[in-house]
């Protein structure tokens, strides 16, 4: 610890001081020598201000000190301290100027004892944890859809009504075993343990609640204790920790399957709500309804479709008929286009035909001359005085060769 002393002196100016000065000079002092630390003590004196904030005293067998304790920081604590209370305050030393008192500014507070507990409970959490009884891999998964439910509670506690509560309004057809236990006291954590095994052992539950209601570290400490733990971390049955308020945290949470923040809590994760459920199917048979509704407009569209596609065989025949017609009304344009086309070649052939004939060249004042029925075709052919035959146009004449 310094020498107070002498670093007061340091600081002090070689002057004559005001009592504010004094008192500034002192405030900082204390602050700057005491860090945040812990004090215990008996509470007397307590008074809460319109403002929220506390102010008592903390004293012991041979001095006191006065407190203070802010609404900031009031407001975050579980319990109000009450006369003659033994505490445990975390708090740094100040002066308040105004009136040159000593006094604790408190940071946050404890009831007196519970620091051993917490350190009994950190032990034990480290020693589980290293040993692997908080690993995701070795829980179990809650039954989505469990017929019978198990709870570990004592019969008379308010959370046993709650958790009865809600499972009958989420889901009434449940059936639930009761595992009577009481879980407060010094005998407390090994019943609790036993009942535990004992429902293991029975194998007659989907799910196993183990829950209270909400406490102080004391009243829940039966849930710290190791063979609680044990009891929970060999159970086959899949586990739900319910102890507590959302705040509560116990060893009996890290080692279950699953934890929740209330017992209430603790219902709802181990049923489905039914009316939940009912509106979930309700909602999965519109939608298949309009599904099927929609499908069925599909399939009649294709229908029609396919429908317009389809030709009966009467259809077909009469259709196949009126082919047959336009083909036999093709092939007869086709015959007349080509009769016609020989019609006019033939007509053309029988033009020349007849431009060529003797008859034709015969009209045109040409004659033909024969001997004996023989064309002659030169005039050696002929001597003087043979007769002749002469084929005109119109008609014959016979003639003489008077000269060759």
């Amino acid at each position: 610890m310094a020498d107070y002393d002498s670093f007061s002196f340091q600081k002090i100016p070689q002057k004559v001081l005001s009592v504010s000065e004094l008192n500034r000079l002192a405030r900082d002092v204390l602050q700057a020598s005491f860090p945040l630390n812990w004090v215990s003590g008996e509470v007397s004196n307590f008074t809460r201000a319109a403002s929220g904030h506390w102010y008592f005293s903390l004293k012991d067998a041979g001095a006191q000190v006065r407190c203070v304790m802010f609404k900031g920081r009031n407001s975050y604590t579980d319990f109000t301290p009450r006369e003659g209370d033994k505490i445990e305050a975390r708090a740094t030393v100040t002066l308040y100027e105004a009136r040159g008192d000593f006094q604790l500014t408190v940071e946050s507070i404890r009831q007196a004892g519970l620091g051993d507990l917490f350190e009994k409970f950190e032990q034990l959490k480290r020693q589980l944890q290293q040993e692997g009884l908080f690993e995701a891999a070795r829980k179990q998964a809650i039954p989505a859809h469990a017929k019978t439910i198990g709870i570990v509670t004592s019969p008379d506690a308010a959370a046993l009504r709650d958790v009865l509560t809600t499972l009958n309004r989420r889901n009434p057809n449940i059936k639930v075993i009761i595992y009577p236990t009481p879980v407060q006291g010094k005998s407390a954590a090994a019943t609790i343990a036993s009942t535990i095994n004992n429902a293991n052992a029975r194998q007659e539950v989907d799910t196993l609640i183990i829950c209270r209601g909400g406490g102080s570290i004391e009243d829940l400490w039966q849930f710290n204790e190791e063979i609680v733990a044990r009891a929970i971390a060999n159970c086959t049955i899949p586990t739900i920790s319910g102890v507590g308020h959302e705040t509560d945290f116990t060893i009996c949470d890290f080692v279950a399957d699953s934890r929740a923040a209330t017992p209430t809590a603790a219902a709802e994760l181990a049923c489905q709500d039914m009316g939940h459920l009912k509106q979930k199917l309700s909602n999965i048979a519109q939608q298949l309804n309009r599904q099927i509704v929609l499908n069925l407009n599909q399939q009649s569209q294709r229908l029609d479709f396919l429908a317009q596609r389809l030709i009966s065989p009467a259809q077909k025949l009469k259709n196949q008929m009126g082919n047959v017609k336009q083909l036999q009304s093709r092939l007869n344009y086709a015959t007349k286009q080509v009769l016609n086309k020989h019609q006019q070649h033939f007509n053309q052939l029988k033009s020349s035909v007849a431009q060529l004939s003797p008859e034709a060249v015969l009209s045109r004042g040409y004659a033909i001359v024969s001997v004996d029925n023989k064309p002659l075709t030169h005039s050696q052919q002929t001597h003087i005085g043979q007769a002749l035959n002469i084929q005109l146009h119109h008609g014959k004449v016979e003639a003489n060769v008077t000269k060759n």
